[in-house]
């Protein structure tokens, strides 16, 4: 088993991945632009240097037999070589490139008969409205996340003043519910799902808000959810975490959205919800160890704690001793000494025996946690 890896980013994926390390005894070193990262404190060993630079992260590879990633944006063309020389790159660099491009991935989902909604990729030197209905649906190619390089196109007015940038263009899509299912898969080809869970967005910035497990749908559907999410990752011949995100449509039809190749914003519960954590089984996939239990052990709801609007500066957090006081209740602090709005701060897990009470329960953390600016 690898002893040292070597990890492009770090941020609080890695943050959290570096916590499950530790119980396998292996290192983690991390490669990211900021003193000041999630990582930085707590990695085994943290090189500060740009992810997307070639040559820095051929020079940052150079020294590890095994590599893996927490965020998408990083050097392909250096993964390219670094494979090329024997290292072993989990996921591999042709699913990250494939995965970093929308439009790649949408392809891939046609090419694969794999669910998604209707699709075209646009010519950024067209002025011509696509052929979809309004609203419809522009998301950038490349550089989006977190509700970034998105935009719901409403209007010919809105049209007039979309994305700049190579993008697709898909169908708005009315969904019922959106959820998410996180697969694994070794390099012996094993492979293991989480349940689904079902995610609700905060509509002012466009990312989750809150995830609950397990999602309100029928096993059916889950299963359905899962038999995609594991055929996504083994058409890639990935080895690594996916996550698998759907529109559940009114008519029950699943669709894959997007999918993400690291471990992932839905699949925080899993630390104090499920016998193997998201972060455990990606270790345990890139080592080709033998993957973990995946079972619920108890009901939850993950609540991300977001920067408040009108606040930036040195992060300060208050109502933590009051939501401490309540059972079941789970806070994860990313280490983040300046906070602005919408900004990831931590996460809290909610724990309980009755989902309605659990979501009851969320609300009370989601009005007592706020996460502002110190005015010293």
């Amino acid at each position: 088993m690898y002893k040292k890896i070597g990890v492009l980013g770090g941020g609080q994926l890695g943050r959290m991945l570096i916590q499950e390390a530790i119980n396998l005894d292996v290192e983690l070193h991390c490669l990211e632009n900021d003193d000041d990262a999630p990582c930085a404190k707590i990695a085994h060993g943290f090189k500060k240097g740009s992810i997307t630079d070639k040559q820095t992260v051929l020079d940052f590879g150079a020294a590890f037999d095994l590599i893996t990633v927490e965020i998408e944006n990083v050097s392909i063309e250096a993964l390219y070589e670094l494979e090329a020389l024997g290292k072993k790159v989990f996921p591999q660099p042709r699913v990250l490139e494939l995965i970093k491009d929308k439009g790649l991935q949408k392809q891939f989902y046609a090419q694969h008969n794999i669910p998604t909604a209707p699709y075209m990729l646009l010519d950024v030197n067209s002025d011509a409205i696509p052929p979809f209905d309004f609203p419809f649906v522009q998301k950038l190619c490349v550089g989006g996340y977190d509700g970034k390089g998105v935009k719901i196109i409403r209007s010919k007015e809105d049209w007039d003043h979309r994305l700049v940038g190579p993008s697709v263009v898909e169908s708005l899509i009315p969904f019922e519910k959106e959820l998410s299912v996180i697969v694994a898969r070794n390099p012996t080809g094993e492979v293991s799902c989480f349940d689904a869970v079902e995610c609700e967005f905060n509509s002012e910035a466009n990312l989750v808000e809150f995830q609950f497990s397990p999602a309100a749908i029928s096993k059916e559907i889950d299963a359905k959810a899962q038999e995609i999410a594991m055929n996504v990752i083994s058409t890639l011949d990935m080895v690594g975490l996916l996550a698998v995100e759907f529109f559940l449509t009114e008519s029950a039809e699943l669709l894959v959205n997007e999918i993400a190749p690291r471990p992932h914003n839905s699949g925080h519960h899993t630390i104090e919800c499920c016998y193997t954590s998201q972060f455990a089984q990606h270790l345990r996939a890139i080592l080709n160890l033998p993957l973990g239990d995946t079972r619920l052990i108890m009901p939850g709801a993950m609540l991300n704690i977001l920067g408040s609007p009108g606040h930036e500066g040195p992060a300060v957090y208050e109502g933590l001793e009051d939501i401490l006081s309540l059972d079941g209740v789970y806070p994860h602090l990313y280490g983040k000494t300046n906070t602005k709005p919408f900004r990831k701060m931590g996460h809290v897990t909610i724990l309980g025996d009755d989902l309605r009470v659990i979501k009851e329960k969320a609300e009370i953390v989601k009005n007592r946690l706020k996460c502002i600016a110190s005015e010293s």
